[in-house]
């Protein structure tokens, strides 16, 4: 299919719309008081007499205006309902175009405990939906509950946003679910376990802080129905597929009031990753929020197990994945809870890619295969004494064991080099954090905390060729068959502490004073050398290889930062002073001290409710981890070397953020946009200096080197059943790069925007249909390249027959190399069609993933000195029948 047929599609489907939207009338108007107030927020129901047929609902925004769109000739019972007034209602038949103004009347008699079935309820920062007023009963799993509701979205990761901002923290029943994570609640809890969803801004875990310290989290709490409140409720699945395919899959649930245990477990060779990298990110752990916000960064060395987890698309995949959460309130005073997570993943991975250098081109073809394990067990204390005081104690470990071989095959200037790579690796992570806070009085409240982490890697990394290898740049022998070795190790300690107290002058200015210490204590060890034939180790060391340093930093900061607040601003201001004092033990000895001093800003205007533009700004201080400053070579990889700088100091750079979001169900208008800027002042850049094919790579500090910017801009429109949206994205970054002894100015650019359509009917498929361009050009020293990407898509959701659903996804790529005039076309699509009786447990399904059996993605990435055009290979098409029981 290509972009013709694709944008004549799309035409016929937006004429489609004009012509059914004649099927529907719009009756509009306001809600107020009898004082003529707009009263905002408050419910419209429609029920339309025909019960076959669904409620429609509206929501009155900041000016106490609603619409809403009904089935031309159609009766209906139209009920406004307002916390504290009495419920209007009226009959209304769907001719023509109306409009009609309410006012309610007070209900000086209704209590606040008195429950009114409103389908979303607005209270400060917390939104509350009643999910019966959304869904049809033929919802699986929560994610396709949250599809439903107004000003929520969300995306194929996992990932939740509620107008516009990310969900940070998921609840069910006030308690976090494996740690707040959102993929593994949207993926797993059922649907029909689900009664009303919690939307929470700026939340907080202790209530008496949330007044007072400044959060950007969004917490979703689920409130579970009443039969499921002290029920042992999930499902169990399993399917088999054509090639070997095979697919199970667990979610169990127990709550009672004084206990939950959540069990979520699955295995499968089809790629499905229920633990992402991007998961394995969120439970990190580590330093509480309240421990963050300095404006300083550390980058202390990890363990590599992030390296292993980034492969998306795979040519053979086996996945085992076990997860068990428990929470038990022992008292009403304490509450202990914990998880333990283990994931085992067999992967196989095929990659050619077309590499430009500043010197060289490399035709790159990577065949690799990794074994991974990850174990994560966390330990959580909260103890209460009183309303106004709150302790926390958080245990977490982690371990990791991980092999990857790689067999490479590198092309340049028509010489062939083979190389086969083995990395191996055993990483331990332990994290203790405790947490005291306390409301002394109205005006005074403190919060302590500290936290120390312990992080151990030691990979070895082997690399294998029968031709010279890293010519010119490492003493090796000359040898039939060459054999490298690399030991590294890492281990890192860190003690940090902060003391913080918030003074309330009143409702409208606050002075928050901060002190606290950040120690870290890092070695780093590593031993290169060549394997000889008869046995003999050639080892490096007198080459300048070999590094064992300790690196140890302290930062002793105090801040100070006022905020007020006035009408509809709020300001904040403020600094931190930091004093580090950093000690290099390796050849030699170097001692350092510095003083920085780190200013920050923020500005709310608050509009209303709905309408909010926000900016931050910060200055920002980073210092490199011990690698970076190790003054002896080490391999980096099969073609380069790499050496630290012990000179280098912090980097310094501005960063600043403007934010607007407007939403309105009025309009049906939700808009999103944002502007990031960050410009270093002083930062670390390699300074690369290649030799023939191979290249040297060494950290200089540089002044100005670097300046990005990113916009993007998220508009969708509502009209009467359709909704449009418009999705940009601009980032384009200037920065320097030394390269053999000069300096050069790279950019990069790139660009993207989609423009799609997608229906609302209730009795009629969910279709979006979409076009998605993106642009990227970058410019290296005196290389220009230019890819772009074309991309048509389409999604169909539709429930019918009461018990099937039927799901298609569909895209069309058009990819470009314009450098090399290079053209590829590939199309992927995948479909399900599920089958469940709401009166049996049993449900069945059947999937097609890969239906035009592709055999790769093309894709184009942009680094410091490297320009790639890479094809990843897939796995084939896939068909698989699926049995699943209820509890």
């Amino acid at each position: 299919m290509n972009i013709k047929k694709c944008t004549t599609i799309l035409i016929y489907f937006i004429i489609g719309i004009y012509i059914t939207n004649a099927q529907s009338i719009t009756l509009k108007g306001s809600v107020k008081d009898s004082l003529q107030n707009a009263l905002s927020y408050a419910n419209i129901l429609a029920k339309p007499a025909d019960v076959t047929k669904n409620l429609q609902f509206a929501i009155t925004d900041d000016d106490g205006l609603y619409k809403l769109e009904l089935t031309k000739n159609d009766t209906y019972t139209i009920s406004v309902s307002y916390m504290g007034y009495k419920t209007a209602s009226f009959k209304f038949i769907a001719t023509e175009n109306s409009q009609k103004n309410i006012v309610l009347k007070d209900a000086p008699n209704q209590l606040q405990e008195v429950i009114i079935e409103m389908p979303v309820t607005v209270k400060e920062d917390t939104i509350t939906y009643n999910t019966k007023k959304f869904v049809t009963g033929e919802e699986r799993k929560l994610k396709n509950v949250l599809k439903k509701l107004p000003g929520v979205e969300v995306d194929k990761n996992g990932s939740v946003t509620v107008q516009g901002k990310k969900v940070t923290k998921m609840l069910v029943e006030g308690k976090k679910f494996f740690g707040g994570s959102s993929k593994l609640a949207v993926e797993n809890i059922p649907a029909n376990a689900v009664d009303k969803i919690q939307v929470i801004d700026n939340y907080n875990e202790i209530a008496f802080l949330k007044n007072v310290s400044d959060t950007n989290e969004m917490a979703m709490n689920i409130q579970l129905k009443e039969d499921k409140k002290q029920f042992a409720f999930g499902d169990i699945e399993a399917g088999k597929g054509n090639q070997d395919f095979y697919r199970t899959h667990s979610n169990l649930f127990y709550y009672s009031p004084k206990t939950n245990v959540n069990f979520i477990g699955n295995l499968n060779n089809t790629g499905e990753k229920t633990f992402t990298f991007k998961d394995y990110m969120s439970f990190q752990g580590g330093i509480s929020a309240i421990l963050k916000g300095d404006g300083a960064i550390y980058n202390i060395s990890r363990s590599d197990f992030a390296n292993f987890m980034e492969t998306q698309d795979l040519v053979n995949s086996t996945n085992k994945f076990g997860a068990l959460n428990i929470t038990k309130v022992v008292n009403t005073k304490l509450d202990i809870s914990g998880y333990a997570i283990f994931s085992h993943t067999n992967n196989k991975a095929l990659v050619e890619s077309v590499n430009q250098y500043e010197a060289f081109t490399e035709e790159k073809e990577n065949t690799s295969s990794t074994r991974n394990i990850l174990g994560i067990g966390k330990f959580n204390l909260e103890y209460a004494p009183t309303p106004n005081e709150q302790w926390y104690v958080k245990t977490q470990l982690k371990k990791t064991d991980n092999l990857n071989e790689s067999g490479i095959i590198s092309k340049i200037n028509e010489t062939n080099n083979v190389i086969n790579e083995i990395n191996s690796g055993i990483a331990t992570y332990i994290n203790q954090n405790i947490e005291w806070h306390k409301k002394l009085s109205n005006n005074h409240t403190f919060s302590v905390a500290a936290d120390v982490t312990f992080d151990q890697n030691n990979p070895t990394t082997l690399w294998e060729t029968n031709n010279p290898i890293l010519q010119g740049l490492i003493p090796v022998e000359t040898t039939e068959n060459y054999v490298l070795n690399q030991l590294k190790e890492t281990k890192s300690t860190t003690i940090n502490s902060i003391f913080k107290h918030y003074w309330v002058l009143n409702n409208f200015n606050h002075i928050y004073t901060t002190v606290g210490n950040k120690y870290s204590n890092e070695s780093f060890f590593t031993n290169d050398s060549q394997q000889l034939e008869n046995g003999i180790e050639n080892n490096f060391s007198a080459s300048g290889f070999g590094n064992d340093l300790e690196y140890r930093l302290n930062d002793f900061f105090v801040g100070v930062h006022y905020k007020f607040k006035t009408g509809i601003f709020e300001l904040k201001q403020g600094a931190f002073l930091h004093n580090y004092n950093w000690n290099l033990n390796q050849e030699t000895s170097i001692k350092n001290n510095k003083i920085v001093v780190l200013p920050d800003f923020s500005a709310t205007i608050k509009f209303s409710n709905s309408k909010k533009l926000k900016l931050n700004y910060q200055l920002k201080s980073s210092f490199s981890n011990a690698s970076k400053l190790a003054n002896r070579f080490y391999l980096q990889s099969y073609n380069s070397v790499f050496k630290g700088n012990a000179t280098l100091e912090n980097q310094l750079y501005h960063t600043a953020r403007l934010y607007y979001n407007r939403f309105s169900l009025y309009r049906g208008i939700m808009l999103f946009g944002g502007v990031n800027y960050t410009k270093k002042v002083t930062g670390i850049q390699n300074a690369v200096q290649f030799e023939n094919a191979n290249y040297f790579i060494s950290p200089i500090l540089v002044d100005n080197p670097e300046e990005r910017w990113n916009v993007n801009l998220d508009l969708s429109k509502k009209i009467k059943k359709f909704k449009y949206g418009l999705d940009t994205s601009i980032s384009t970054s200037t920065y320097l790069q030394n390269i053999n002894e000069d300096f050069v100015t790279n950019k990069s650019n790139t660009y993207s925007y989609t423009l799609s359509a997608k229906t609302l009917f209730d009795k009629f498929p969910t279709i979006e249909a979409g076009f998605n361009q993106s642009i990227g050009k970058y410019t290296s020293s005196n290389q220009k390249s230019t890819f772009i990407t074309n991309k048509p898509f389409v999604t169909i959701d539709y429930d019918f027959l009461k018990n099937f659903i039927f799901s298609f996804e569909y895209e069309s790529y058009h990819y470009q190399n314009k450098t090399f005039n290079e053209k590829n076309t590939y199309q992927l699509a995948n479909a399900t069609l599920s089958y469940k009786n709401e009166e049996s447990a049993w449900s069945f399904k059947l999937d097609a993933q890969n239906l035009f059996d592709i055999q790769f993605k093309q894709q184009n990435s942009f680094s410091l000195y490297l320009i790639s055009d890479a094809k990843t290979y897939v796995l084939p098409r896939m068909l698989m029948f699926s049995i699943a029981y209820n509890l």
